[in-house]
């Protein structure tokens, strides 16, 4: 209901169905990989680019609260005013081990050890360099779908003629 998502009564906003529907989806990306998680332990999972945090929520508390599962969340994000928000959130709800900062993904050195690495739609190389912390990291589990929009638009702007002739 904070994130504009659901009303009170627990219907979903008709402008952000599009957003409940990705939710779901994502969260049908987790659940396939729920019999290789570990219980037992505290689980390190990293929202790479998180932005309002949607996903970061709700996979949360799926994992935490519905599944049981020990895991500490860490949502990163270049916008200080987000971060602030998802914060207050976090705290609001008790979601002690859910945590968010404001900063770069390249230049992140906040866990030595991570399980899972999350980037959805983070922009230009930001899904890049998720994918290099989780190698480096050896993180287990990598969910992601990057975000082509920056890059296809600044070869739209330079030629589109030559744009349009390397798609596939």
């Amino acid at each position: 209901i904070d994130l504009g998502v659901q009303t009170a009564e627990g219907r979903i906003v008709h402008a952000r169905y599009d957003k409940f529907r990705q939710i779901n989806r994502f969260l049908e990306f987790v659940q396939d990989i729920l019999p290789q998680m570990e219980k037992g332990r505290e689980l390190t999972i990293l929202d790479f680019g998180c932005g309002k945090s949607y996903l970061t929520f709700a996979l949360y508390y799926y994992l935490k609260i519905l599944n049981g599962y020990d895991i500490r969340v860490v949502g990163l994000d270049l916008k200080e005013d987000v971060i602030a928000r998802c914060n207050a959130l976090a705290e609001k709800y008790g979601y002690d081990k859910l945590t968010f900062l404001t900063g770069d993904i390249a230049d992140y050195e906040g866990v030595s050890k991570v399980d899972m690495v999350v980037t959805l739609h983070a922009c230009d190389t930001a899904t890049d360099d998720a994918i290099r912390f989780a190698l480096a990291k050896r993180a287990r589990f990598i969910v992601l779908a990057p975000c082509c929009q920056a890059e296809v638009a600044s070869v739209l702007r330079r030629n589109k003629a030559q744009a349009l002739s390397s798609l596939p």
